[in-house]
């Protein structure tokens, strides 16, 4: 072929031929590559594409390689590290996206791909897919259970916010606050929209997670993570997956409050609680004061009725319990009489021993007619009888007498007058009757105070407090009786 008819941008040198031949040209192999790549290139320089992402990879060096594909075709894809990090959308695997950038040919492998200088969802309805497909997969990790969900502090001192500092969520959350109940509030401001919103986020809930008890700031009680409305891409941020297990691993109870009531995002899943609003997320951390105060009054109110009907039937108690009790008078008396009584059958015993015996002597004698040897063994016999009776009878007189001097001894130590002894008082009114309750006593009326050496008068103060209940009196234990059948006193 003659030279003239050589391509233009064909490289010079590249007929080999010798002069006259009839042999075509021929080009190297990186020529060829040369020349498709320029006219890729020159014909492909930018090109817009919409399709799926398919196997994802983030290289070490911070470059991107993916793959696009539609229902027939695929397309290679690589994003450089300079744009990787200013996306509009990460690549995720099944994503559908709308790409642009610029064809070129990678001539180490002879394939031909696409260069991505930015890249945004196809629509909204692949960002919902994409969203469900992400809620699907965090929640299969457990990241959403019910079992992870901490309650709710009733009275948080500190509370941490999350939020743009600028906007009027944080403003609308301190008036709140102030409206209900006063708390302190720590502000971490972060962006809550674009590409560095997520990554903020994440590390100001952390940040709040991570802060010391004893530290210079106090540690939060509570957190609120807020934003105002808007449409499915403003409110992206809070559906990325760092801040969703941010959420779901922080120690402190957390109330997500994105967007509007409508708003769904995928934090609202990991808290602790979802607030319609961010003023709904303040009114759902603090109680209202007045409510407060009301519910301490009626709690107040029934303690104090469950604190006297406990009282008054303890009183009962005590009065049903005095009935069953004995007066130590009485009991003094019951054994008095059992002396006398037991003195009465010894004499009368003995009287009908001697009796007896003078009989049987009698007898004997008429029987017998004794020498005066054994007359003197039986007066001596009689003798002896004699003393052992008289012993025995003085035993049980000094036994029965101990008893009773004992029983005087118990009844003098319970005598109300002891207890004035020991440094108590007995309060009595203008009748004379003891005065045992508070309430018995009108303000300022007079009674009499008797002490243990005398009777002094006095009146109730009008000004002085208010008596302090009385205490809960302890039963007696019912008297045991004794081995020589007495009864005890105690």
């Amino acid at each position: 072929m003659p030279a003239d008819f050589l391509p233009p941008d064909l490289p010079p040198g590249s007929v080999s031929a010798e002069a006259g031949s009839n042999a075509p040209p021929f080009l190297s192999i990186t020529e060829l590559s040369q020349l498709l790549k320029r006219t890729v290139e020159s014909n492909f320089d930018f090109v817009r594409v919409r399709a799926e992402i398919s196997r994802p990879t983030r290289a070490a060096s911070g470059h991107l390689y993916f793959t696009l594909k539609d229902e027939k075709n695929t397309l290679d894809a690589v994003c450089w590290k300079t744009v990787a990090g200013s996306l509009g959308v990460q690549p995720e695997e099944g994503l559908e996206v709308v790409v642009t950038g610029k064809l070129t040919i990678y001539g180490g492998r002879s394939k031909y791909q696409i260069v991505v200088q930015t890249m945004e969802m196809a629509g909204e309805g692949a960002m919902l897919r994409q969203l469900e497909e992400r809620r699907r997969r965090l929640a299969a990790e457990g990241l959403f259970d019910a079992g992870r969900k901490q309650p709710l502090p009733v009275m948080p001192a500190v509370i941490g916010v999350v939020t743009s500092p600028t906007g009027a969520v944080i403003r609308d959350i301190l008036h709140r606050l102030s409206d209900r109940f006063g708390v302190r509030v720590l502000l971490w401001g972060t962006l809550v929209q674009g590409q560095e919103a997520a990554g903020q986020v994440a590390r100001a809930i952390r940040g709040f997670d991570a802060m010391p008890e004893d530290g210079p700031l106090p540690r939060p009680d509570l957190l609120i993570v807020a934003r105002g409305g808007g449409s499915l891409e403003d409110l992206w941020a809070f559906n990325e997956e760092e801040v969703v297990r941010a959420v779901a691993g922080c120690s402190l109870p957390v109330i997500s409050a994105i967007g509007h009531e409508t708003d769904t995002t995928l934090i609202d899943f990991a808290a602790d609680m979802r607030a319609p609003t961010p003023t709904a997320a303040a009114e759902m951390a603090v109680p209202v004061r007045a409510e407060l105060v009301a519910r301490l009054g009626e709690t107040e109110t029934r303690l104090y009725r469950g604190v006297s009907r406990r009282i008054e039937m303890a009183g009962q108690s005590v009065r049903l319990a005095e009935r069953g009790l004995l007066d130590p008078a009485q009991m003094v008396e019951r054994r008095a009489q059992a002396v006398d009584l037991a003195a009465a059958a010894i004499d009368s015993g003995i009287d009908r021993r001697l009796s007896n015996a003078a009989l049987r002597l009698a007898n004997s004698a008429g029987r017998l007619r004794p020498p005066e040897r054994r007359l003197a063994e039986v007066g001596a016999a009689l003798a002896d009888i004699g003393g052992r009776m008289g012993q025995i009878i003085d035993h049980k007189i000094s036994l029965r007498a101990a008893a009773l001097e004992q029983a005087g001894r118990l009844l003098d130590a319970n005598s109300f007058e002891r207890v004035l002894d020991r440094g108590f008082a007995l309060v009595a009114g203008a009748d004379g009757k003891p005065l045992k309750r508070s309430a018995e006593a009108a303000t300022g009326v007079d009674v009499s105070i008797r002490f243990a050496d005398a009777t002094r008068a006095a009146r109730l103060d009008p000004d002085g407090p208010a008596p302090a209940p009385p205490p809960k009196p302890k039963r007696a234990a019912r008297a045991k009786p004794s081995a020589d059948g007495q009864d005890s006193l105690f």
